[in-house]
């Protein structure tokens, strides 16, 4: 995935949790739904890691 790559960790977070805020205006002209799924998914490439470190669990290989 190109933005696991490109963009650091905390940002991609943050910038998931921006995708969401900015879907929840999808009635807006510029502004989509489509930003809710990616948000969510952008974002959930930080919380996964973080919570398998928290739980103690390691990623499957």
């Amino acid at each position: 995935m190109r933005i696991r790559s490109r963009v650091p960790p905390g940002l991609r977070l943050v910038l998931g949790i921006l995708l969401i805020i900015g879907g929840i205006f999808g009635f807006l002209p510029v502004l989509g739904f489509w930003m809710i799924p990616l948000g969510i998914a952008v974002a959930s490439l930080d919380v996964v890691p973080l919570w398998r470190r928290l739980t103690g669990r390691l990623p499957k290989r």
